[in-house]
């Protein structure tokens, strides 16, 4: 009965808030003190369910677990990322903490805490705003993701130095967990595709990550990082992160519903998150300066500001531990934080264009490494996407053509291919920023090799607009997707299991000719 109460309100509020634009999560919240509303009129015990609560842990260490899997170090070690995420953390607390203790007349810890508690931008907003306008990938999604990263960090930090717990002799062993890396990686290449792999990320996050940790006296929500993290190179660390995606995001729903059960805003608590709330715009500032400091352009300084400049369900987590009596505020705080991030990162590329003169003035005369032109003076086939099918394409016509270049949006995949003679180089076709600094004047064909449909389109379209007119080919697995992108300026799109039956049956006639061939002289 109480679940399908739960149930009822968080989908009702959520499919509200999403028809006027807004994220579900402030659905989630809404419903949450509604529940608390109506719990003052029903006798059902709605509030501080032992159900509720170990289903919002579940999603903490879910959520937790699938940002670790995204936590590889060469995503973080630049400066523009540590040093843009460190610096923004310390100024946004110093500012917040006297401002609470003189202010609002709090003592110092309860100050600090909150200072910190604010200091932090939303990961799973950003991520969906990122991966909705397909800018996860792009340079200023890359640097807002590092970045929240090392803030989702920060919080771990803070909630096993605030909570108190005394680990006991048993932590130490900790410090072994990384050996058993090969371990996971064979358990998850033998764990297939489907429930397994499932099964599998669940029991690292939950049982291996989440209560190990909890029985030697360490953060659980530490230990759902930590083994995430040990994953994040495996080759299939995306594909688990997509399968535990939707469990995670019905679990935190659970987590958004207690905290709006937990009771009520009052009239201080709708004061406060009105004062954080108009506070808002110092934080992107703040963002936007700090990037410029690091050499980024204007666009992709404020772009990465837009998507950061927001309060976090990070800062509701920190406060579950060690701040519970300013749940409600924060929780508040964030569902207005989102209702003021969530349309202004949709029009986000035409907001930069009306303040662009304006902004531009700021930058410095140096600008980032991945944001300097890209010239191709000597190449005349560029392959876009170098996966399989584009590593097969480019080994083939490197033996006819040796002025020949290859892109990719994995970094990671750069030293593989530099080890197997290509010449690859790193950027993202769905970057709009790629195109206004890429020159290739001798360019004569360009294959379209990316996984994404949506990235293929983009950049036919982009190439046609750029005034290029030389051959376009690429290749994707449905007619519809094919048609899409000859419309978007291709001048052919190979089916691919098409084109794999017709090498197959041409493989066969080979041998068919050849057998024919050798019976006749033999006769």
């Amino acid at each position: 009965m109480i679940e399908a109460v739960w149930l009822t309100f968080a989908f009702t509020m959520g499919m509200l808030v999403r028809a006027v634009g807004l994220p579900p999560l402030v659905g989630y919240l809404a419903a949450g003190f509604a529940l608390a509303a109506a719990g003052q009129f029903i006798d059902v015990p709605l509030e501080n369910g032992k159900i509720l609560q170990h289903i919002a842990h579940l999603g903490v260490l879910l959520l937790l677990f699938t940002v670790g899997l995204k936590l590889k170090l060469k995503s973080l070690i630049s400066a523009e990322v540590i040093g843009g995420g460190l610096l923004h953390f310390t100024i946004t607390t110093a500012i917040f903490t006297p401002a609470l203790w003189l202010l609002a007349d709090l003592d110092l810890r309860t100050s600090i805490l909150l200072g910190i508690a604010l200091s932090f931008s939303s990961t799973v907003l950003a991520a969906k705003v990122l991966e909705a306008k397909r800018e996860l990938r792009a340079f200023h999604g890359r640097v807002a993701i590092g970045i929240l990263i090392v803030q989702d960090l920060i919080a771990l930090l803070v909630m096993s130095i605030a909570g108190g717990a005394t680990p006991s002799a048993w932590a130490l062993l900790v410090f072994l967990i990384p050996l058993l890396r090969p371990l996971l990686y064979r358990l998850l290449d033998s764990s297939g595709h489907e429930e397994l792999m499932l099964l599998f990320g669940l029991l690292l996050a939950l049982a291996a990550g989440g209560y190990g940790f909890e029985s030697v006296g360490l953060s659980s929500e530490l230990g759902a990082l930590l083994f995430g993290a040990l994953l994040a190179n495996h080759p299939r660390a995306k594909e688990l992160s997509d399968s535990l995606w939707g469990i995670k995001e019905v679990f935190l729903v659970g987590f958004f519903l207690q905290i709006g059960m937990g009771g009520l805003p009052d009239g201080k608590a709708m004061i406060m998150a009105l004062a954080f709330a108009l506070v808002l715009p110092l934080k992107g500032i703040l963002f936007f300066f700090l990037l410029l400091f690091f050499r980024l352009r204007s666009r992709s300084a404020f772009l990465s500001s837009l998507t950061l400049t927001n309060y976090s369900e990070f800062g509701l987590i920190v406060a579950s531990v060690v701040l519970p009596e300013w749940m409600v505020p924060l929780a508040l705080t964030v569902a207005l934080s989102f209702m003021v991030s969530a349309p202004l990162n949709r029009i986000a590329h035409p907001l930069y264009e009306s303040l662009a003169d304006r902004l531009s003035p700021f930058e410095r005369n140096l600008h980032h490494p991945d944001e300097q032109p890209i010239s191709l003076p000597n190449t005349r086939v560029l392959i876009m996407g170098m996966g399989r099918t584009g590593s097969a394409a480019y080994d083939h016509i490197k033996e006819l053509e040796p002025r020949l270049m290859g892109l990719d949006s994995d970094p990671s995949k750069m030293q593989t291919h530099e080890d197997n003679g290509r010449d690859v180089f790193f950027a993202d076709a769905e970057d709009p920023v790629f195109w206004e600094r890429l020159s290739m004047p001798q360019v004569e064909a360009v294959i379209l090799a990316m996984s994404d449909i949506e990235a293929k389109v983009i950049a036919a379209r982009k190439l046609r607009e750029c005034g290029f007119k030389g051959l376009i080919v690429a290749h994707t697995m449905f007619p519809d997707e094919a048609e899409a992108i000859r419309h978007a300026g291709a001048d052919h799109a190979y089916l691919t299991f098409s084109e794999a039956g017709v090498g197959l049956a041409e493989r066969v006639r080979y041998q068919i000719e050849s057998n024919v061939q050798n019976s006749g002289s033999a006769t």
